[in-house]
């Protein structure tokens, strides 16, 4: 007798097997042009790195052309988790459709500005919405589900508008940044009193939930959008790897550190941050040690990592990091 059990494992395996393969991502050459939406991880005119930001590299790698989208400080909505900096839906998005002269429900691009089947779409959110003055410390006005499902619209918005070839990069580990670490100190983006251990355990549940929760939405979604290219890059395990082991990503002439950054400035308690801080810095090739350029923001050198590997999707190429599903 079969047990029902190994009935239902054997036919979530034919379904998992089945999407799979009908899962084929991009082709080799298709990919001529690079939209970029999201935070201060993405945005490429007030650079968080301290050099080049990843998107550049990116394009540069894979030889495409870039559009940028992505703004510093950014939530998914500020009628969600309000900022005062350009969201995506208020702000990134909107600007994206005027620049193509295209709108949701209308027709595709016009020929010469973006050709859809040409283009790959990036979407790198979540840091803000999830930390200090947004999810972590309190919002009255929305929940991590409200969040989440935010960012699945993304898709769809950019679907009725004519998109089709999309790369979702989940949040990374958070709770390792030197801002929300067990070890964090009075840092520029936060200097009140506060349980640093608290905070790195709730930040990490955020970040696991939230990650979780988008992957379960696109894999809903992406049956229900005709033609439509869906890859998840698992941003979080590239840079747990990183974490875990930087020899492997790391290069610079300065002993390795996943823990500290290239510009560590300490506040005083409760102080105001337009002081800069007592900072240690590091120069020239140094930098390259480091896996974050401050307490929040990757660095160059782990920026460089992410455009190779993102560089990889958009030359249609198998890449460690990426699922696709559709």
């Amino acid at each position: 007798m079969v047990r029902a059990s190994s009935v239902v494992r054997l036919y979530l395996a034919c379904v998992a097997a089945a999407g799979s393969a009908l899962a084929v991502g991009l082709r080799a050459g298709q990919i001529k042009n690079l939209v970029t939406f999201g935070d201060s991880y993405t945005d490429t005119v007030i650079v968080s790195n301290g050099g080049t930001q990843w998107p550049v590299y990116a394009a540069g790698f894979a030889h495409v052309d870039l559009f940028p989208f992505a703004r510093s400080g950014a939530t998914c909505s500020n009628n969600l988790t309000f900022r005062p900096f350009p969201s995506l839906f208020e702000s990134q998005l909107p600007t994206y459709f005027n620049a193509t002269g295209t709108a949701p429900n209308t027709k595709p691009p016009k020929k010469g500005i973006v050709n859809p089947d040409q283009t790959l779409y990036t979407l790198w959110l979540g840091t803000n919405d999830v930390g200090s003055n947004a999810l972590l410390t309190g919002s009255d006005q929305a929940s991590l589900v409200d969040v989440t499902e935010c960012m699945i619209n993304w898709v769809k918005v950019l679907f009725s508008s004519g998109a089709r070839n999309f790369l979702f990069q989940n949040m990374i580990p958070l709770e390792t940044v030197p801002l929300y670490s067990p070890n964090s100190y009075p840092a520029r983006y936060w200097t009140a009193q506060r349980n640093t251990t608290e905070w790195s355990v709730f930040m990490k549940e955020l970040v696991l939930s939230g990650n979780a929760l988008t992957k379960l939405m696109l894999q809903a979604l992406a049956p229900t959008l005709p033609g439509a290219h869906i890859g998840i890059f698992d941003s979080h395990s590239l840079f747990a790897d990183m974490f875990a082991h930087p020899a492997l990503y790391l290069n610079g002439t300065a002993p390795l550190n996943v823990t500290g950054a290239v510009q560590a400035c300490v506040f005083e308690l409760n102080e105001s941050t337009s002081d800069t801080g007592d900072c240690t810095i590091a120069k020239g090739t140094d930098r390259d040690s480091f896996l974050w350029f401050d307490e929040l923001h990757p660095s160059e050198q782990a920026d460089r990592i992410v455009a190779r590997e993102i560089a990889q999707v958009i030359e249609g190429k198998k890449n460690k990091w990426t699922t696709w599903l559709s």
